[in-house]
């Protein structure tokens, strides 16, 4: 007798289907979010790292295929990671399956991971690797249509313990950046 056994996955990190993605890019379209840098963005998230005391912070829009950090904060000189090798440069897009950000858009609420290898299913995600990350701490932002946007989000090369006081931080940080959005929708100003 024989049995068909299924082959292992390689690393438990599963990229969670996404069912708004195709509504979600032409809400991102209308808004005019997505496709650009914006420095109020970079601003926003530059404070936001330097409010949490971390080397990265994002304000992240996902797509169908994609990620996209319209509003970013990497560190001046890019840590090492656990090997010792430099980390390669953040850049404006990162693949879907990179990262904890579609995890938060498809589950809509906020992830804490305190030491990302604590959790096998988000252990073997590639940003632990290539770019050193430990804990990462982000929320939906999500509109007054009930859309979730992308995240904001911030990120650590330690293990951070967030606490209550984090996530209750960062919920709030994207109720803030989901109502400053759609008051430049309402006020007409491009995005």
């Amino acid at each position: 007798m024989s049995y068909d056994l299924p082959r292992p996955a390689g690393r438990l990190l599963l990229t969670p289907e996404d069912k708004e993605a195709p509504a979600r890019a032409i809400r991102l379209a209308l808004l005019g979010l997505g496709e650009h840098p914006e420095p109020a963005l970079d601003a926003f998230a530059r404070r936001l790292a330097e409010r949490g005391g971390t080397p990265y912070a994002m304000v992240t829009f996902v797509g169908e295929q994609w990620q996209f950090f319209a509003g970013l904060r990497v560190p001046d000189v890019s840590p090492l990671t656990d090997t010792g090798k430099i980390t390669p440069v953040v850049g404006r897009h990162m693949e879907r399956d990179h990262g904890f950000c579609p995890h938060v858009v498809v589950r809509r609420k906020a992830l804490v991971l305190e030491d990302v290898r604590d959790y096998p299913r988000f252990a073997g995600n590639p940003v632990v690797d290539e770019f050193g990350i430990r804990s990462y701490l982000g929320a939906p932002l999500i509109d007054s249509t009930g859309m979730v946007l992308g995240t904001v989000c911030v990120a650590d090369t330690e293990p951070r313990a967030w606490g209550r006081t984090g996530l209750a931080s960062i919920k709030a940080t994207a109720a803030d950046l989901v109502a400053r959005l759609e008051q430049r929708e309402a006020d007409g100003r491009p995005q």
